[in-house]
């Protein structure tokens, strides 16, 4: 994280942060999406389904392994991804657990909606 000075934060709210980076971009959620409907998917696959180069295909499929949401299996000369059971789980609920805190009744009576 670089120059954000991470020791001024506690360890959940880092590794929070490094987490939702994770999600960040669109080609990520995409590739997650993808491999959550199929189980398992080969780089190529990717690349046809996502329509991104290769290289960048890899590059996000880097940061999600690095981060531990996927894991890859080597057959020949491809690589196998899937979701990473232990570590989606752990995720889902690190992100239950910041969101739950919310309660609507400590809300400003302006509430601004994002549309998802």
């Amino acid at each position: 994280m670089g120059l954000t000075k991470t020791d001024l934060y506690t360890d959940s709210q880092n590794n929070l942060a490094l987490l939702a980076k994770a999600f960040s971009h669109p080609a990520r959620v995409a590739i997650l999406e993808h491999l959550l409907n199929v189980n398992e998917c080969i780089t190529g696959d990717l690349v046809k389904e996502i329509g991104l180069a290769q290289a960048t295909i890899s590059q996000h499929l880097k940061e999600l392994k690095n981060i531990g949401l996927i894991q890859g299996t080597i057959d020949g000369v491809s690589v196998c991804y899937c979701i990473n059971e232990k570590t989606w789980n752990e995720v889902a609920s690190v992100f239950n657990k910041f969101i739950n805190k919310y309660q609507s009744d400590s809300c400003c009576s302006t509430n601004k909606k994002i549309k998802l």
